[in-house]
């Protein structure tokens, strides 16, 4: 039996997943602020290569200031591990050891950066919007099938489309709210 409530919930529940991830996905995208979260995911390869460890799990990430970080490992014996970590990571960062911590000076964002940052983050907001229609797609799809298999009725079939859309419309619609206000975020000097 198909149970129209419990797909509109499956398909929320679905495009606010979706919206979460590009949301974090943008949380990484460097905008010349210093954010713990532009660091955190890197992977830190550690204890000899044998642990491959986010860097939340591996250290303490403070902000200093309004450009920069310090990070305080919670095992002083990776802060090697971590500098490397940070130098090899495509955010083109440069760490600076103390002792068993870490700054980062979050340098500012040159115009060719700036726009290069924000062809990305279009890109992974357009990604965004593909999985919103493509998930609109899938279920309208089941729609259509439970229709043709008599489990729903025409009016039911005409309200869920209706509300689907208007679920898409309103997720697409945050979005680019998102979209908005990371372009506000790095354009900011």
């Amino acid at each position: 039996m198909f149970n129209t409530q419990s797909k509109l919930d499956e398909f929320q529940k679905r495009l606010e997943t979706e919206v979460d991830k590009i949301r974090n996905e943008l949380i990484t995208i460097k905008t010349g602020k210093a954010s713990p979260a532009l660091v955190e995911n890197i992977i830190v390869e550690t204890y000899g290569g044998v642990s491959k460890l986010k860097l939340l799990e591996l250290a303490t990430i403070t902000t200093e200031g309004p450009a920069g970080l310090y990070i305080s490992p919670f095992d002083p014996t990776v802060v090697s591990d971590i500098e490397k970590a940070i130098l090899s990571s495509p955010l083109h960062l440069t760490p600076r050891v103390e002792g068993k911590n870490i700054h980062i000076k979050i340098p500012p964002l040159t115009e060719e950066q700036r726009i290069q940052l924000l062809k990305t983050a279009g890109q992974i907001l357009e990604k965004g919007k593909m999985n919103i229609r493509y998930a609109r797609d899938e279920i309208r799809k089941k729609i259509k099938q439970s229709f043709e298999n008599k489990e729903i009725i025409e009016d039911d079939k005409f309200h869920l489309e209706k509300n689907i859309d208007k679920l898409t419309q309103e997720f697409s619609l945050k979005l680019d709210e998102i979209k908005n206000k990371k372009e506000k975020e790095m354009m900011v000097i």
